[in-house]
């Protein structure tokens, strides 16, 4: 049987370090006719990640060229930035010749979840602690891989990871917000989990305070949401604990929209939907 090929331009050699250990970063940017957006963010980001890992990055006006090239209208591109080949097993090599990988695909956003809120649930595995990796978008993502395979059901949308020391991170792939007593808070990733973009913008828009907070912290708040730069903002409806028992439920009102208005302010995404 002969296996389909890649176009030679994207062809990942079996010695590729992130192909074979994961040693690289990667970021996932939504592009409007040609504009990313929050660029700059996902450039510092991928720079941060750069350092830690020991990893040139590849010059700055080379990344910029990139999402003028995903096409026309709404598109998501992914960047994968890997440490290259080389090295003996483990061990990195002297000098790295880093490998990019990119891709552009269309997108559309899911306006009836900005709406009615998703239903969510907690998920059984547990994130590792490693503060050297926390916040980065590493090439390492088998626990989420994991989390995610918890659940089929197409009315589950997200699940809720805590770190192995028991604090709410995030969930599989958005950023977690809530609402408690009055104030908006979002878990610190001093240890695990990753930053994302939008998370980083909102803090610097609104009065959210970075905690250490037990799962119990979810189900006695008035409102949580779920956040990343290409989706935007889910309110939570609904949360179950991991068994599909219902833990919470919340409706969908103006305690909602004022974090939705200002992330998808940012996001150039319609609100119309909350009229």
């Amino acid at each position: 049987m002969t296996m389909p090929r890649a176009p030679e331009h994207q062809w990942v050699p079996l010695d590729d370090r992130g192909l074979a250990y994961g040693d690289g970063l990667f970021e996932t940017v939504l592009v409007r006719d040609g504009q990313p957006l929050l660029w700059d963010r996902h450039m510092a980001r991928l720079a941060r990640g750069c350092q830690v890992l020991g990893i040139p990055l590849l010059p700055r006006d080379e990344l910029d060229r990139l999402p003028g090239q995903a096409g026309p209208g709404l598109r998501v591109l992914k960047l994968i930035l890997t440490r290259g080949s080389g090295g003996r097993g483990y061990l990195p090599p002297a000098s790295s010749l880093p490998r990019l990988r990119w891709q552009a695909t269309s997108f559309s956003p899911q306006p009836w979840r900005w709406r009615d809120g998703v239903r969510v649930r907690h998920c059984r595995l547990s994130l590792g602690v490693q503060p050297l990796l926390a916040g980065l978008k590493h090439l390492n993502r088998l626990e989420n891989v994991l989390a995610r395979a918890e659940w089929s059901d197409p009315d589950l949308a997200e699940g809720v990871l805590c770190s192995s020391d028991g604090w709410l991170v995030e969930a599989t792939c958005m950023n977690l917000f809530w609402q408690r007593e009055g104030r908006l808070e979002t878990p610190r990733l001093d240890d695990c989990g990753v930053a994302g973009t939008l998370r980083a913008a909102l803090l610097e828009r609104l009065p959210v305070s970075e905690v250490q907070a037990k799962p119990n912290a979810l189900a006695g708040a008035e409102a949580v949401w779920l956040v990343n730069s290409v989706q935007g903002v889910w309110p939570v409806a609904r949360l179950d604990d991991a068994e599909g028992t219902r833990l919470a439920n919340w409706p969908i009102g103006p305690i909602h929209r004022h974090l939705q208005a200002v992330a998808h302010d940012l996001l150039d995404y319609p609100m119309g939907f909350a009229e």
